[in-house]
């Protein structure tokens, strides 16, 4: 048996120590996007000195699956939002990585390419990251028997910028945005939050995240509407959370006022602060032994998640 091949399968299939991976990239919407406009704007992406993936300008937003080996699929499935502040996305390190650590939990992982704020390909910026993350749970419900995915067990993981993404749609799901909503539902099964811009209030704002959705002028209305803090209902769903506490980009305040709303309305929550760590440390914290996506796998099997 070969280690390692390369064979094309609806987009990629890579056998990686003696397993195959499935990738495959298909775009969210068929024909225009929704609130989207002409423009000469075009998708970038660059590649760091350490090999990082950054995308900017994304235009047509997709999603790339990847699936658990053979036989080991629990039919729980997780969509994930990469960060970058709303500016560019951490597509390797926040997404593609992520999405290989969780299959090998059995999990189905969708690492979503949303698009980005931007005032000249999108009639209304304010909304466009949300419309992508709302049809990325409605394709993957309605495409779950493809997938082997039971569509009662797909949770949003969002990190930084991603983390508001992801928990803006985890609070916002009764009032979908865009005009052509549909009946799937799109309230995640559960949410995990890495790090996240959670509020936008002036106190807790990641200044760049905010005066890129809302610009630097937004009213006491939008920042009380984009404060995911402020949004927390009973209906929420259940949430993991993972911040360090020398965080200098994001404060780890932000997951506190979460974690503290989703108290006060009973929502089921886990939290897990670290000392130190910074901002965007991705799958692995390096200032301790301590692996978050072990505490992630423990939620997630305590749940019933992990269980076929």
């Amino acid at each position: 048996m070969k280690t390692t091949a390369t064979i094309a399968f609806m987009g990629l299939l890579l056998l990686a120590s003696g397993r195959l991976l499935a990738q495959q990239t298909f775009p969210i919407y068929t024909g225009t996007v929704p609130d989207s406009q002409p423009s000469a704007v075009q998708e970038t992406s660059v590649t760091l000195a350490n090999g990082g993936v950054r995308i900017s300008n994304v235009v047509q937003p997709n999603l790339t699956a990847f699936l658990p080996a053979a036989g080991t699929a629990n039919g729980t499935a997780v969509i994930i939002c990469p960060g970058g502040g709303y500016t560019r996305l951490s597509i390797d390190s926040e997404g593609y990585d992520v999405a290989k650590r969780l299959n090998e939990f059995g999990v189905t992982a969708f690492v979503l390419k949303y698009r980005l704020p931007n005032d000249e390909s999108q009639v209304d910026k304010s909304i466009a990251p949300l419309l992508d993350a709302q049809q990325a749970l409605r394709l993957v419900r309605q495409q779950a028997a493809k997938y082997n995915v039971n569509p009662e067990r797909i949770g949003l993981m969002g990190f930084s910028a991603g983390g508001h993404l992801a928990a803006w749609a985890g609070t916002q799901f009764a009032r979908p945005v865009g005009d052509n909503v549909g009946p799937a539902s799109v309230r995640p099964a559960f949410l995990v939050l890495m790090y996240p811009v959670i509020s936008f209030s002036d106190t807790l704002k990641h200044t760049g995240s905010r005066d890129n959705l809302l610009g630097k002028t937004p009213s006491a209305a939008q920042i009380r509407q984009y404060s995911n803090e402020l949004q927390v209902t009973a209906q929420t769903p259940p949430t993991f959370l993972v911040h360090a506490q020398d965080d200098k980009t994001v404060p780890v305040n932000n997951s506190i006022v979460f974690y503290q709303a989703c108290l006060r309305h009973g929502v089921p929550a886990e939290m897990h602060l670290y000392p130190k760590g910074g901002h965007g440390f991705g799958l692995n914290n390096k200032t301790t032994k301590d692996l978050w996506t072990d505490r992630l796998r423990n939620w997630l099997d305590a749940n019933g998640w992990l269980s076929k």
